[in-house]
């Protein structure tokens, strides 16, 4: 880590939260591009290829961020009638890959339940995401992965949480294509909600929808499709555009799901 990270650690020892308020945004987004551009190079990456130097976020973005995935989390928990443990649990385990400070939870918290009133605004919630991310796909699709991501660690996927998940992807302009290719992504690696394993075809399936190909493609297909999804995708480039430093874990889970396809269906086609 270098002195970014140190100076963090020393005056907040948390990264989210104080630095959606703070004029340390700066040395926040220096600590965690430092920290992305030295994980390590990834298959399709180009190795000693020159990393863009990050552009500060807009903390009024960050603010809509913050409260509005807790916001729309709480909602779609709660669309079934009541909030399991399950959901809380996925509720927390996000909470801590934002690494929020004790404050900055309770916050958290305060929206989670916000999101959970019968009479939650969800169109004017969104509608406000959507104005302050104008021109920014990137986290929109981000968005809808980190709540995606949370309904399936939690009680899974219902016809009403699925429904409530629509409305959200019609309102950022998220694509059934895009929004199936998630779903595909994020099943691929472990159990279920329920503890269902997937099995090695459902798993295939999955790889194959995640990057966005047929069964029948070719080899160069599959690879293009690939290389594609990761320039797209890839943390560096997302925090070189500005990326808020919240979402920065969420970039790299994607990547190396994107990953894990890809290399399944390299050792199942038998590619070099």
């Amino acid at each position: 880590m270098g002195w970014y990270g140190k100076l963090i650690g020393a005056v907040l020892g948390a990264l989210v939260g104080r630095g959606l308020l703070g004029a340390i945004v700066g040395f926040i987004i220096g600590h965690l591009f430092d920290r992305a551009s030295t994980a390590g190079t990834r298959p399709g990456s180009s190795r000693g290829a020159a990393s863009p130097s990050p552009s500060p976020p807009s903390p009024d973005l960050q603010q809509v961020f913050f409260r509005g995935t807790f916001q729309v989390m709480g909602h779609v928990a709660k669309v079934d009638g009541h909030v399991t443990e399950q959901e809380i649990d996925a509720a927390r385990a996000a909470m801590r890959r934002f690494s929020l400070g004790e404050a900055d939870i309770q916050r958290a918290i305060g929206f989670y339940t916000e999101g959970k009133a019968a009479d939650f605004p969800l169109e004017d919630v969104l509608g406000a995401f959507r104005a302050a991310t104008s021109g920014r796909e990137d986290l929109r699709r981000l968005f809808v992965q980190i709540q995606l991501e949370a309904a399936l660690q939690g009680a899974g996927l219902s016809a009403r949480s699925r429904a409530v998940l629509g409305r959200v992807c019609d309102a950022l302009g998220i694509s059934a294509i895009e929004f199936a290719a998630l779903e595909a992504m994020l099943r691929m690696r472990g159990p279920t909600a329920a503890g269902e394993e997937r099995g090695a075809a459902e798993e295939l399936a999955d790889a194959y929808q995640a990057l966005g190909v047929a069964p029948e493609a070719t080899d160069a297909e599959v690879t293009l499709a690939y290389r594609r999804l990761m320039s797209q995708n890839h943390p560096d480039k997302l925090v070189a555009n500005g990326l808020p430093q919240s979402m920065i874990e969420a970039a790299h889970e994607r990547t190396r799901r994107l990953i894990a396809a890809y290399e399944l269906l390299r050792k199942h086609r038998g590619m070099k």
